[in-house]
Parts: C-alpha cells; structure tokens; sequence
C-alpha cells in the first residue's frame, strides 16, 4: 500500500498542469489501474512534438485518433496523415462494446460517442480536397534537396529560377521546368550562357534524369495548380471544435519521395507563412504522421538535415508534429531528442535486433523505481503504453504505464457513399478541385520556339527567292546583249549552209563549167 501511495503522489505531482489540459489514460503499477492516478496531458506543451511508437497491433493509432479527438475539443485543427486508411472514420460517431465501456470503467471516464468535423484531403486523383503546389513555390534550395543534387547542379537550378523570374515564365508543374531545362540545354544554351554563365551538358542531363524519377513516382498530381493554401489547415468548425484534415495517402508506401516532397514542403510553407508565437496556451496546429518512416526512408543526409531544422524551429510557430512509428529507431537521433512527448506502446522481441532496440529504448525514458522498463516494454497490452513528457518548465514528467481512454468516434474506415457525401459537402473542394491549365514556362517557350521556326523559315524561303531572281536576271541580260544575239546568228547561218551543203542543196557555183 505505501507503494502505492507513493505512486499516486507522484503521478498527481508530475501530471499536475497550470492551464488547460485532458485525461487522457491512468497510471498501472504492477498491471492493475491505480485510483486516483489520472495522467492528464497539457495543451500548452503539445508544440513540443512527440513520438508515438510500438508494433502493429498495440493501438498506435486508436492512440493518435484520441488525441486528435481532444485537441479538436480544445478548438486546435489537427492533420492527420492517414496511410493505412483506418483514421477516416474520426468523422462519424463509434459504437462502444463491451471491452471499451470496461476500459472507460477503469479509468474513470464516461463514453460519449461522437463524430468529428473532418476534411478529407489527398495527394492524387481519389476523392478528396486536391493538395497542389507550383515549382516556383518550391523554390531553387528546396527542389535542389528534393531531388538530393551537389552544389554545381544546385547552381544551375538557381539560374533556371533566375533566368524565369527574369523573363516572366511561370514554373507551375513539371513539364514547365522540363521544357526550360530542355531549353537551357539545347536552343536557349548561347544565350544563357552569354547572361549567366556556362552550363555543361551534362549537368542538364543528370537535373532531368533526376526529375524523371521524381516524376516515376507520380510526383505530376502533386505540382501544378491551384496551389493549397496551408491557412486552410487551421480552420475551427462552427461549432467551436478544431477541423481534423485527414490525408489519405493509402498509395503512398512504396512512393517515399514523393510523400517526403510533400511533407517537406509543407512543413516549409507552415513555417513560412506563421509568425513567431513563442509557447501558447495551446497549439494553432498539431501534425500527427503515420508511418513516419516513410519521411526517412531513402531521404539523403541533406533532406534529413532540413527536416531536422524545421522541426527545431517551427515548434516557436506554435506548431506541433508526432511522429507515428513501429521502432522508435525509425526516427532519426536529431530529431528524435526534439520529441517531448514520448508514448510508447508494445514492443517485440523476436530477434537479437529486437532486443537491442528495446534496450535502447529503455534507456531512452526516464529512471522509476516502479517499472524495469526493458522488461514492461514488452508485456503492454493492448491500448496500454509507457509515457512521459515535458511539464511547462520542460522537465520531463514521470514515466509511468497508462491504460489509454478509447477513441469516441468511430474505429473503423469510412465507406464511399460516406466519403463522397463528406466531399460533397466541403467547403475546400470547390476550391480546390477545379482543373487549372494557366499560361506557363511550356507554353511560352513552345510559342517562342514555333515563332523562331517560323522566322527562319520566311528567310530561308526569301533567300531562295532573291537567289533564283538573280540567276534569272542574270541569264537574261547575257542573252539580250546585241553583240551575243549577233554572234547568235552568224553561228545559226554557218551551222545552216555546212548542213544544206552536206545534203547537195547548195547553190551552183559562179564558176562552174560544162565539158560537153
């Protein structure tokens, strides 16, 4: 019993917070739900960002799914990135069974189903808010990253930028900076060179070989028009809850780069377009990414390095990110010590790799007196993980084993009448979803080129022209000259006299005699 006491006295110490703040589970020791242990979550540390981490089928994601419930509650918009497909049905109201109302029992809570303001998003063709973003939005240094190029091809996407701006050729999509880099290789090539430098051939072709891969990946829906505007990510609901943005990428596990080109550049127009907000009572926008591995999967050091930059400094923007994860060493070390929340659910140890990750896991949390970490990890249940996080001075909260409050909405997918309607009736859709062909680098380079063919082809006909004019000019004043005409004729006569004297029609001569 004194242990006991002595656990509730220091759950309530450390998961005590000025401010406003949820329950979101309470504290086990020895397996059994402790009373008067609740473990509450403040809103005012969750642009800290967080790590919700542990194997298939331990309740990752029912966990991320009551947490986007309560930050919807609060009036905080939450982005989810839905790549199994299971988080749409947040938009409609659960059906509790026996096992949820149990566990709603134990930790003290009462379960009121509910549905949530959702806008579903995504990244292709399928039905949904289009997510869009132009080339020159990208910009020279993050499209360089993107597409993992050295300094020197660096430099020439900086002059294809700078050579568009300057003579107004919009880079809306990828045909767009195709078709310039096409030019700049081949009819364009003098006169870039002449205004900005020499470009080697090779350096052209290795940038498009580059994009091409991009574009294998179907990299075409995402660039182009109308751009998203990320302001649209953070709207509140008429009734005062957040909008929860589900972005169902399903198609996007075995296209990494194209979902890391999309996170990274939206994780930079969040940053960009925010004003520096310092900690607030709550966040203005909260990311969760499922299966984040995604993000680091075949990314190069340098894109690895600017996502680790935003996530430092965009938390001062007032926004936070978890990253969603099977291991916890899925997530790169830099970023991973930036992540103050810290939920971790089962791990297994099927391998001697297993077991050292769960070693370093452990050795990841906080020391308690109350668990052997290493060996908790392993034995969780379902819907059961270790937390710890930042307390508003930002010293870690204790680590302590929670039985997690079950989702109020529903836990399963949605079905397509429920997606069409939910569409149907968005406000963003009609927006976004209109087909925009504008005007762009393409199209102007194109009539530019067909022009010059044209020109050149006028020329060359009028050379022609003028060329047969002077031969014939010529010819003729050679044949009216009087002395060529009288040369003529003198010529005609002889030929005509040598072939009537050939054939004995001549005439007789003066001198001729008879001898008889």
């Amino acid at each position: 019993m004194a242990e006991q006491a002595g656990f509730v006295e220091e759950i309530n110490s450390g998961y005590t917070f000025k401010g406003e703040s949820v329950k979101i589970g309470a504290g086990m020791l020895d397996g059994e739900v402790v009373n008067g242990a609740d473990v509450y979550l403040p809103f005012r540390t969750m642009n800290r960002h967080g790590l919700i981490s542990g194997a298939t089928g331990t309740g990752k994601t029912k966990t991320l799914q009551m947490l986007s419930e309560a930050l919807s509650d609060a009036s905080v918009p939450v982005l989810l990135m839905d790549i199994k497909g299971d988080l749409s049905g947040i938009a409609m109201a659960g059906s509790p069974n026996e096992n949820m109302l149990e566990r709603c029992r134990k930790t003290g809570i009462t379960y009121t189903p509910s549905g949530y303001p959702v806008e579903l998003l995504t990244l292709s063709n399928g039905e949904g808010v289009r997510l869009r973003a132009t080339v020159s939005e990208f910009g020279p240094v993050l499209l360089t990253k993107i597409l993992g190029l050295n300094d020197t091809q660096g430099g020439v996407i900086a002059i294809i930028f700078k050579y568009c701006d300057d003579h107004k050729l919009p880079l809306l999509d990828l045909k767009d900076f195709i078709k310039v880099l096409q030019f700049v290789g081949n009819e364009g090539k003098a006169e870039i060179e002449k205004a900005y430098g020499k470009i080697a051939s090779t350096t052209t072709g290795t940038i498009l070989r580059k994009v091409v891969e991009l574009q294998q990946q179907g990299a075409d829906v995402f660039f182009g028009e109308k751009s998203f505007e990320v302001e649209d990510l953070m709207r509140i609901n008429d009734d005062g809850r957040g909008m929860i943005n589900v972005l169902r990428v399903t198609d996007l596990q075995n296209r990494p780069k194209l979902f890391s080109t999309f996170m990274l550049q939206m994780l930079a127009e969040l940053y960009a377009i925010s004003p520096e907000e310092g900690d607030l009572d709550k966040p203005k926008l909260v990311l969760f990414i499922d299966e984040a591995h995604l993000i680091f999967k075949e990314a190069s050091d340098v894109l690895l390095q600017q996502v680790e930059t935003v996530i430092k400094l965009i938390r001062s923007k007032g926004i936070g990110i978890f990253f969603v994860t099977q291991n916890p060493m899925d997530v790169p070390a830099g970023i991973l010590s930036q992540l103050g929340l810290k939920v971790q659910h089962a791990l297994r140890a099927f391998t001697a790799a297993d077991r050292k990750v769960i070693k370093q896991t452990a050795e990841n949390y906080p020391e308690t007196p109350f668990y052997k970490t290493d060996e908790l990890v392993t034995s969780l249940g379902i819907g059961e993980a270790l937390v710890t996080m930042l307390n508003e001075k930002g010293i870690p909260t204790p680590l302590v084993h929670v039985m997690l409050n079950p989702p109020k909405s529903r836990m399963d997918i949605l079905t397509d009448r429920e997606i069409k309607d939910i569409v149907a009736q968005s406000k963003l859709a009609s927006k976004y979803n209109k087909v925009v062909d504008s005007e762009s680098a393409y199209e102007i380079l194109n009539a530019k080129l067909d022009e010059a063919a044209e020109k050149e082809a006028e020329a060359t006909e009028q050379r022609a022209s003028k060329t047969g004019k002077r031969r014939a000019e010529k010819e003729e004043s050679f044949f009216d000259n009087p002395i060529v005409k009288s040369a003529g004729r003198t010529a005609a006569n002889i030929i005509t006299r040598s072939l009537l004297g050939a054939l004995g029609l001549g005439g007789r001569s003066r001198k001729s005699k008879s001898w008889f």
